[in-house]
C-alpha cells in the first residue's frame, strides 16, 4: 500500500509539474530556412505565422530555448514577441515565467529593427551576481539583466569581481547591434549549436548568441541601473 501511494504521489508530482512547449495556434508557415530567431516590438510589417505556449518552470534555459527554436522553426518563424495575457478583469497580467505565450512571425530581413548601441548583461537563473562597471559594484538578480546604453567615444569597463576574473571593454559606435553578454556558464551539450548557434565560450562574462540573448531578456526582468 505505501509503495502505491508513493508511485501516485510521484506521478501526479510529475503530472503538475511537467514542463510543456507547444504550438498552441498555426495560421499559416513560411518555408524560409533563416537561422535567426529575433524579438521585434513592431509587427505591423511582419506575417502573423502562430503562437507557442509554455506550461510549467524551468531553470534550464538553453534547454528551453532549444524547444522553443524548433517549434518556431516547424512554422518557418524568424521573429517572435511576447503576447500579453489579460486578467478576467481586462488587465494585463504580470510576466509568468511558468506559463507564457510568444507570438511566432516571419519577418523580412530589412524590416527587422534591432536597437542599436546598447549591451545587456544577464544574470544567472538561480544566483545574484556581482558586476563592476567603471569600477562601481552592482549586484544583478536571479533571472534579471542590467541594459547599459553605449556611448560613442565613451569606453565602459565591465569586470567580474574576482582576482582572474573576465573584463569587457563596451563603447559606442555607428551602426553597432545590441550586445548580449551572460555574467554565468551557461550549460551547453555538444549539440545545442544547432538551435538557434546557441554555443557559448567558458568564462565569467560570456557574450551571447543574439537570438538566445534575445529570448532571455524576454523572460528575465530588466533591473534598473543604480
Amino acid at each position: 500500500m505505501r509503495k502505491l501511494l508513493f508511485l501516485i504521489s510521484f506521478f501526479c508530482f510529475q503530472f503538475f509539474y511537467l514542463q510543456t512547449v507547444i504550438l498552441n495556434k498555426v495560421d499559416k508557415t513560411n518555408d524560409n530556412k533563416d537561422k535567426i530567431f529575433y524579438k521585434i516590438s513592431d509587427v505591423s510589417k511582419s506575417e502573423f505565422l502562430g503562437e507557442i505556449l509554455v506550461n510549467g518552470f524551468s531553470n534550464d534555459d538553453v534547454k528551453m530555448f532549444g524547444e522553443i527554436y524548433k517549434k518556431a522553426k516547424q512554422v518557418g518563424a524568424n521573429t517572435f514577441s511576447l503576447k500579453p495575457i489579460e486578467s478576467v478583469d481586462g488587465t494585463i497580467q504580470k510576466f509568468d515565467p511558468a506559463y507564457y505565450i510568444l507570438n511566432l512571425y516571419y519577418t523580412k530581413a530589412d524590416e527587422i529593427a534591432d536597437e542599436q548601441n546598447v549591451a545587456f548583461l544577464i544574470s544567472s537563473a538561480d544566483k545574484t551576481q556581482k558586476i563592476n562597471i567603471d569600477n562601481k559594484t552592482t549586484e544583478i538578480q536571479p533571472r534579471s539583466f542590467l541594459k547599459l546604453n553605449l556611448v560613442d567615444n565613451e569606453v565602459l569597463t565591465v569586470s567580474t569581481r574576482k582576482l582572474l576574473g573576465s573584463t569587457v571593454k563596451l563603447a559606442g559606435k555607428a551602426g553597432q547591434q545590441s550586445l548580449y553578454f551572460s555574467l554565468s556558464n551557461f550549460k551547453i551539450r555538444s549539440n545545442d549549436s544547432i538551435y538557434g548557434g546557441v554555443n557559448l565560450k567558458s568564462g565569467d562574462i560570456t557574450g551571447l548568441e543574439k537570438s538566445f540573448g534575445m529570448f532571455l531578456t524576454t523572460i528575465y526582468t530588466e533591473q534598473k541601473k543604480d
